[in-house]
């Protein structure tokens, strides 16, 4: 599993009418991807939840190599590089995914940590494995993943939920529209 992530961060007072109309037209688009576990279509609107800034920033976690970099370099990428400017692309090597009992996505938390510096590694991985397998059956989840960057020895947390009390912490974004064609293909559990 690999986790990927763009931000588009918008002008203050932008029309977020846009994104929403955007991602309403061109969402059904990776319904069928191959090679995609999921993508989650989010968005943070200034004042809202906490959020200092207008953002469209999707999450995706990809079953495949080649359905990411098909994504990337094949074209499903190529239309934010046309309408917005080329994004830096964040990504994660997955840890972690657990399934939650809720039925549909309406709120996404992130949360981006250093690993430790102190301590082995195993133990850094080790609490973020439990705190998916922890936000994966608290109630509303729909599901929780755990990646890590090795490059900037940076943890990503990221869990889906169906109300606007999620049980965590970290920057809470909207979900518009939810792409999963290969949702019941991610690998449970640890990764090693």
């Amino acid at each position: 599993m690999h986790a990927m992530q763009y931000e588009l961060t918008l002008p203050a007072g932008y029309d977020m009418g846009v994104i929403r109309d955007r991602v309403a037209r061109r969402g059904h688009l990776l319904d069928d991807w191959d090679g995609l576990g999921l993508k989650a279509y989010l968005i943070r609107e200034r004042g809202l939840r906490g959020s200092p800034v207008d953002q469209y920033a999707p999450f995706y976690l990809w079953n495949t190599v080649d359905g990411m970099n098909a994504f990337l370099w094949g074209g499903g990428f190529q239309g934010i590089c046309d309408d917005f400017g080329r994004p830096p692309v964040r990504q994660w090597t997955g840890l972690a995914y657990e399934e939650g009992r809720a039925s549909h996505a309406r709120f996404a938390v992130r949360r981006r940590q250093p690993v430790p510096d102190n301590g082995p590694l195993s133990d850094a991985v080790a609490e973020a494995v439990d705190e998916t397998r922890w936000l994966a059956v608290a109630d509303g989840a729909l599901l929780a993943a755990a990646a890590v960057d090795t490059s900037r020895w940076e943890l990503v947390h990221f869990s889906l939920w169906e109300h606007d009390t999620p049980q965590a912490d970290g920057e809470v974004f909207e979900v518009l529209h939810l792409s999963a064609p290969g949702r019941d293909r991610l690998p449970r559990a640890r990764r090693w």
